[in-house]
């Protein structure tokens, strides 16, 4: 079985000469196809050496690599040793004991499930010794002559070569449109063809034109067929097409001529239809038959293909001859053929004759001609002798002294019997066949021969003559393969016997067995082939029977085939799986699969079942095998002649399927947790040989392999749990192939035994230096009812470790904690430990120090009130005074409303420092505040301000803040926005006032004030918005503060007036103006001057900051202009320039000169025309653009005009002409042979003319590109 169907264009290997196919379409990641990474290299050897050929190749999976030469397989295992490497990289090819017969051409093939890789190396065996050196006996000098002479005579009468038939280029375009890409070379080198690319976007444009015409009358076209010769020398090419009607006309034609044909074979051209495919039979090749065959439907072209001449077989025109010769004598048999056939060899008794001193051969020089010469005969040497072509063959008999006298006597029935029988040619006529080709193999069924229904039993012609036959020859229709018996009975002996063929004589030799039972003549044949179908003739003296023996053949399947097909097939699901059934058959098949009775049809989809039906094979290919794929297929091949069927069982094994479910979980409650599960539904094909059982615990991701049950057992108890936690469970089942999917459970908790609740937080009974005391009550909830004891722990503050005090539980709730270090500071907490053990443990105790017990602080001094705000007060007080060492630790700030007995505490324990600020209170409420300080020992005497306290600010009075990059005056441009911040401090805010220029602001002026800061703000500022601002602040209390700043708003200066010019002193200029508008209201300003003259182009200041309106410019020279431009500026910018209207000039002095210019004669240029570069003559094939061109020169410049036979072409639309600088030339787009002719050019001017002459041909045929 072979895998892969779908056949890519052959793709490069890395290595020359290795052609690759790609059989599927797509190939999984880590496959790959064959290549070689190392060809054999091709040898020459001597004879009687051994040769080797060694090959690596690579691909995945591992190829099969077979060895071929071009006569065929290498079955001699005595004379070619195959091997391979373990491997399986490197594969050897050993040939024995070399020959001159050796010398040919192997080819290595490498194949597996994705394509195939070939590559082909040389043998040549140089031979020495006798053979090399040997010479032929020499033929008579009369036989030479009399050859010479004879080959003469053939020169003289062979008829003259055929003339070459023309091929209409449409034909080939249309061949093309459907040829495979790897022929386009061929079929453009075989037709002249020459632009390869042009050919290519040719087919683009031509093939969307031929399918909008298919379209009209056909849906789909599939699987074309190219035309094949069989080895019956029938050519056949085939099609599938689906026609939108039935009803449509298919015509069959050959080189543009429609050729007849029927739907039988019982004409040269016939068609074979079945279904959506058809196809069409050429019989009876000959070499008129080549050429370019179209299939149409209606008017529109589908398929073309082409039967070229060398595929022809060549068939015998002048057969062989019996021989007579005397013993020791030399017997020649000479056959002609109808073409050269280099691979024609001669047989003797069916065996291969090799040219040596006892046989030689001849070829004439044309290759029709064939020639054997038995030197020295022998009876040995008498039989059948025969030149075979591969398709056809001829026969004839050696016959040596006349000895066999019962061959003579065969041979005396066949001379008398010919004459009666009008059934065909001699024995080895050019129809004869005497040997059968291609014995066939054993089939599958063998159904008894039958008679042609409807023939009554016998034909007319098998009855014979009335009286000699008492039962004649019947038609016999069998299978091929088959057992088939002719047998006739005759009234009385009518002397020798002997049957034929299609009117040639048979022998045991060909493969039939003659019986006789007294009057009864029978002809039995064991394993019928197609080639021995035919008419068969019984002769017994002077009377005959005949008979026809019809072979229906059937697809066949080989009995090894039929043999691997009853092993199941089992692959691994995901692999893909193609299974190849080669067969044979003469007729067209139809192949259908079946899986488990459902047929199996072609999805189309990549991943899905795929059929294919190829040239003898069929073939299922399923990507990527399921276990659903899994079952019995059966393939029917059915044609004409019948059907068969095969069958085979595909197994598709994988891992398991998951248990199926649900997977329960039970608690039990200190003993672990029991599951329970059911077996997988889809074991995968392979038992299942035990189960994997997994947790994991909840919070993790890893799972935990816990137990492997058996296969029998589908429970499983885990008693590894911990209480109180979460799991997850799942289990697997595992065969040969591994484990399968995973059976999950949900989390589950372990209920754990109830544990004792915390206890209360220790209280402190007592603390010194040797010990600390503690009390606790005991935890109320489930499990406290059995408490066993309580467990206690120490920390030390700020550490997070706790550290055990007793290593047993104490019954009782009260504990003396004595391991303790003087000077620390300790939390406590306890847990109550019961059967089920210890439970949470109870809230941390107060902390407390480890030292003894000391007085308490005495009270603070000078407390007072440092600052007050609307809802907040800040004390400040001073350290007690410590007497034996009741410092304090710490102080506790307390307020009472003036209407309230109350104290309440500002804060959350203790102040650690001696100042405070009690915040959030209500503004212009009064308290009463007191402190008091804090030590281990207690609380000591708090200290109280005598008067109420007012929540309400500080006053402060009224100020700016300024900083030192404030400035008191200020500059802005007209339209801009002025916004003016003032920063001031102030308690409580005091009312603010802006003033300008002494008065309230306008309404067009915003000011805004917050907490310590007030601001200007105006949005567009104007010539009128400049002043003296004033910023005034009053507390309520009647403080005052004031700050001034001066605003100016500014705009750029107008332009200044018109300028003139005048000259006050000689070499100088003095420029006037008029002052700017802005000069006379007031506002400063100043002007630029700047000048340009005609020697310096761009403008150059010559002064600035001038605050008159006139300036004066010096070292002004004659001859050069001098222009003025004036520019207003002040602060923010400049004026728009205001330049002169006339430049100033003093005009320059010149002195008078004279200059005379020189006199010369222009030359004579004048020149008669001439023809530097004349007309050439063109031959271009029809349908070329045509170019003439010729150079004239002359003065005045020549008139050129054109002439075609005498006759002007100015004014033909079908031509035109240019004239560049001199260059003359002639076009003609689209030449035809009626251009053909005698061109001319006329240069012509003033002073004469010239000529120039051409000849244009034009060929017949079109140009092909």
């Amino acid at each position: 079985m072979f895998l892969g169907f779908f056949q890519k264009p052959p793709r490069k290997s890395a290595l020359h000469g290795v052609s690759i196919r790609q059989l599927l379409e797509e190939i999984p990641e880590g496959c790959s196809t064959p290549d070689f990474q190392q060809k054999p290299v091709a040898l020459a050897l001597q004879e009687g050496k051994n040769a080797i050929f060694r090959a690596l190749v690579c691909g995945e999976p591992q190829p099969e690599v077979h060895w071929q030469s071009t006569k065929g397989h290498l079955s001699n295992s005595s004379k070619y040793h195959i091997s391979s490497s373990p491997s399986g990289k490197e594969h050897v090819l050993q040939i024995n004991k070399l020959t001159g017969e050796d010398s040919d051409l192997y080819r290595c093939t490498a194949v597996n499930v994705y394509g195939e890789a070939t590559c082909s190396t040389r043998l040549l065996v140089i031979e020495v010794g006798f053979r090399k050196n040997r010479k032929r006996h020499k033929e008579p000098q009369e036989d030479l002559k009399k050859e010479l002479m004879d080959y003469r005579n053939l020169l003289k009468k062979r008829a003259p070569p055929p003339a070459k038939k023309k091929v209409d280029l449409e034909q080939v375009w249309q061949l093309l449109m459907t040829a495979d890409r790897k022929d386009y070379e061929r079929i453009c080198l075989k037709y002249g063809i020459v632009d390869y690319r042009g050919m290519l976007r040719k087919l683009k444009e031509m093939r969307k034109e031929h399918e909008d015409k298919m379209a009209q009358y056909v849906n789909t076209v599939s699987n074309l067929r190219h035309i094949k010769v069989s080895k019956e020398g029938i050519a056949t090419f085939d099609l599938e097409l689906d026609l939108k009607d039935p009803g449509s006309k298919v015509y069959l034609y050959k080189d543009g001529e429609m050729v007849p044909y029927s739907l039988d074979n019982q004409t040269k051209h016939c068609l074979r239809r079945l279904g959506k495919r058809y196809q069409f039979q050429i019989g009876d090749l000959q070499a008129e038959d080549a050429g370019i065959y179209q299939v149409k439907v209606e008017d529109a072209e589908i398929f073309s293909t082409e039967l070229d001449a060398s595929a022809i077989p060549s068939r015998v025109v002048v057969p062989l001859v019996e021989a007579h010769c005397e013993e020791q004598g030399d017997a020649v048999f000479e056959c002609v053929l109808s073409s050269p056939c280099p691979h024609a060899a001669w047989n003797f008794r069916h065996r291969p004759l090799q040219p040596s001193d006892k046989y030689e051969v001849f070829v004439s020089p044309d290759g029709l001609t064939h020639r054997l010469v038995v030197r020295g005969a022998h009876l040995s040497d008498m039989g059948p002798y025969s030149l075979g072509t591969g398709f056809h063959s001829s026969t004839a008999w050696l016959v040596v002294g006349g000895k066999d006298k019962s061959l003579l006597t065969a041979s005396a029935d066949h001379q008398s019997w010919e004459p009666l029988s009008h059934l065909g040619s001699r024995r080895g006529g050019p129809e004869g066949r005497s040997d059968i080709y291609s014995q066939g193999r054993d089939a599958t069924q063998s159904p008894r021969s039958r008679h042609k229904p409807g023939t009554g039993g016998f034909s007319k012609e098998a009855q014979g003559p009335r009286g000699y036959f008492s039962q004649g020859l019947a038609d016999t229709e069998v299978q091929q393969g088959e057992a088939a018996v002719l047998s006739c009975t005759l009234t009385r002996d009518l002397g020798p016997a002997a049957w034929f063929k299609d009117g040639v004589k048979l022998s045991t030799q060909d493969g039939v067995v003659f019986e006789q039972d007294g009057l009864v003549h029978k002809l039995l044949i064991a394993h019928v082939q197609g080639t021995q179908a035919g008419r068969y003739t019984f002769v017994a003296g002077n009377q005959w029977s005949k008979a026809t023996l019809s072979v229906h053949d059937r697809p066949v399947i080989a009995a090894d085939v039929t043999e691997k097909l009853r092993e199941p097939l089992v692959v691994k699901a995901g692999k893909p799986v193609t299974v190849k059934i080669p067969f044979q058959s003469r007729l067209p098949v139809q192949a259908s699969w079946q899986k488990d009775g459902t047929e199996v049809v072609d999805s189309g989809r990549r991943q899905g079942a795929q059929v294919a039906l190829g040239e003898g094979f069929t073939r299922l290919c399923l990507p990527s095998a399921s276990r659903k794929d899994g079952g019995r297929y059966r393939v029917t091949l059915k044609s004409e002649g019948g059907s068969v069927q095969a069958e085979l069982t595909l197994q598709v094994i994988d891992k398991p399927q998951a248990p199926q479910g649900p997977l329960e979980v039970e608690d039990r409650r200190g003993a672990g947790v029991c599951l329970h599960w059911r077996p997988p539904k889809d074991d995968g094909g392979r038992a299942v040989e035990h189960y994997v059982v997994e947790r994991r615990q909840a919070g993790r991701t890893a799972w935990l392999k816990v137990g492997e049950p058996p296969a029998g057992s589908t429970t499983f108890t885990d008693a590894h749990v911990e209480q109180g936690r979460k799991y997850t469970f799942r289990v697997r089942a595992v065969t040969s192939e591994g484990a399968g999917e995973a059976l999950e459970s949900m989390e589950v908790l372990v209920a754990p035994e109830a544990l004792p609740g915390p206890p209360s937080s220790p209280a402190i009974q007592s603390a010194s230096s040797q010990g600390i005391t503690l009390t606790w009550t005991a935890p109320r909830g489930p499990g406290s009812a059995h408490i066993l004891g309580y467990l206690i722990e120490k920390r030390k503050k700020g550490s997070s470790a706790w550290t055990p005090v007793n290593a047993q539980p104490v019954p009782e709730r009260r504990w003396t904690v004595a391991d303790v270090r003087q000077g620390c500071q300790y939390e406590f907490r306890v847990t109550a430990v019961s059967p089920s053990g210890p439970g949470e443990p109870g809230p941390p105790s107060d902390a407390v120090f480890a030292r003894d017990p000391m007085r308490p602080p005495g009270p603070v001094r000078d407390l007072q009130v440092t600052d007050t705000s609307h809802t907040s007060i800040t004390l400040n007080w001073a350290q007690p005074d410590t007497q034996d060492g009741d410092t304090a630790q710490g102080y506790v700030v307390e307020l009472r409303g003036s209407d309230s007995l109350q104290w309440s505490p500002c804060h959350e324990g203790t102040v650690p420092v001696t100042t405070f600020t009690a915040k959030g209170l209500r503004p212009q409420e009064s308290y009463f505040v007191r402190v008091t300080a804090v030590n281990d020992g207690g609380h000591g005497e708090p200290t109280s301000l005598d008067t109420l306290v007012q929540v309400v600010p500080v006053a402060v009075r009224p100020k700016f803040l300024m900083d030192s990059s404030r400035r008191d005056s200020l500059m802005v441009r007209a339209g801009e926005t002025i916004r003016v911040p003032v920063s001031f401090e102030a308690v409580p805010m005091p009312e603010v006032t802006w003033l300008k220029d002494g008065l309230p602001l306008l309404k067009s002026n915003v000011t805004s004030t917050k907490e310590g800061l007030t601001q200007l703000l105006i949005p567009v500022a104007s010539l009128s918005d400049s002043g003296v601002y004033t910023v005034l602040l009053r507390s309520p209390q009647g403080t005052e503060a004031l700050y001034r700043f001066s605003l100016r708003v500014a705009a750029c200066p107008k332009a200044p007036g018109p300028i003139s010019l005048k000259e006050n002193v000689p070499g100088t200029v003095t420029a006037e103006w008029e002052p700017s508008p802005d000069e006379a209201g007031g506002v400063p300003l100043y002007y630029e001057v700047l000048t340009r003259s005609s020697v310096h182009g761009p403008w150059r200041q010559a002064a600035d900051r001038v605050h008159t309106n006139h300036y004066t410019l010096l070292g002004v020279l004659p001859g050069r202009e001098y222009h003025f431009r004036v520019v207003a500026k002040n602060e923010l910018g400049a004026s728009l320039p205001s330049d002169t209207s006339q430049p100033w000039r003093i005009p320059r002095q010149r002195d008078r000169f004279t200059v005379k210019s020189p006199s010369y004669r222009e030359p004579n240029l004048s020149q008669k025309p001439r023809f530097l570069v004349g007309l050439r003559t063109h031959l271009l094939p029809q349908g070329c653009e045509c170019c003439m061109s010729c150079a004239v020169q002359g003065w005045p410049r020549p008139h050129v005009t054109w002439f075609k036979d005498e006759q002007s072409l100015a004014g033909n639309p079908a031509v035109y002409s240019t004239d560049v600088l001199g260059v003359c030339s002639l076009f003609i787009p689209s030449v035809s042979p009626k251009d053909s002719g005698q061109y001319k050019a006329v240069a012509e001017n003033a002073l004469g003319q010239a000529v120039s002459t051409a000849t244009l041909i034009v060929t017949g045929e079109e140009s092909s590109s």
